[in-house]
């Protein structure tokens, strides 16, 4: 069954600015999207936080399949949105009668439990220097670089790292050049070059110690 197919019996069209889900609700269904952006984003404090933004092919809301837990974050239509929405009962014809999408759902499964666990990790912790420390350690795993050597090469830019903080690029930026001042790391375009993330790793350790 092709994409097409499975929307004429599976797809839901949302409006921009139409709230898919709110955080906290209870859910027992996700959505792959076709067409369109949505946002996802999450209340830390007395503050909402953009915790990504996602297009075409990708899957959302899946967490509340995975642990049977209210919604962890809020999502809503950016643009016009074509999604397929699939639940528990119709998550059997997905697996059967779609194997490439399914395998896709799966792999798709794995990586968002990681990186929503460790993008709360970040939003959790008090200050600003922290989450970017906590970002860096995040994109070396990403990266599956040796977090156990010295120096580490991470494929990134400052306004990936501020993306992943939740925080504005301009006060990043501020942070990133203290450590670079300071010899812990150096930036460039379109890397940045950690020279001891075995550091890092203590700080970030000690700094969630310390919210026990």
């Amino acid at each position: 069954m092709n994409l097409e197919a499975m929307f004429g019996k599976f797809g839901k069209i949302f409006k921009p600015g139409e709230i898919i889900f709110c955080e906290y609700e209870q859910g027992n269904d996700f959505y792959f999207i076709l067409e369109g952006e949505v946002k996802i984003t999450k209340i830390v404090g007395e503050s909402i936080k953009t915790l990504d933004v996602l297009t075409n092919g990708d899957i959302f809301g899946e967490m509340a399949i995975l642990e049977e837990q209210p919604r962890s974050a809020t999502a809503s239509a950016i643009t016009q949105v074509k999604a397929l929405n699939f639940n528990r009962a119709n998550f059997e014809i997905l697996m059967t009668k779609n194997p490439q999408l399914a395998l896709k759902v799966l792999t798709l499964f794995s990586t968002r439990i990681y990186d929503q666990k460790r993008r709360l990790q970040i939003l959790l912790l008090d200050d600003i220097s922290s989450k970017v420390l906590d970002v860096i350690l995040m994109l070396a795993e990403k990266q599956n670089d040796n977090v156990y050597s010295k120096e580490v090469i991470l494929k990134t830019t400052v306004e990936d790292i501020a993306h992943w903080c939740g925080q504005p690029s301009h006060e990043v930026q501020k942070v990133i050049i203290q450590y670079k001042k300071a010899g812990k790391l150096d930036v460039y375009a379109d890397r940045i070059v950690v020279h001891n993330i075995q550091e890092f790793q203590r700080t970030i350790s000690q700094k969630r110690k310390e919210r026990r």
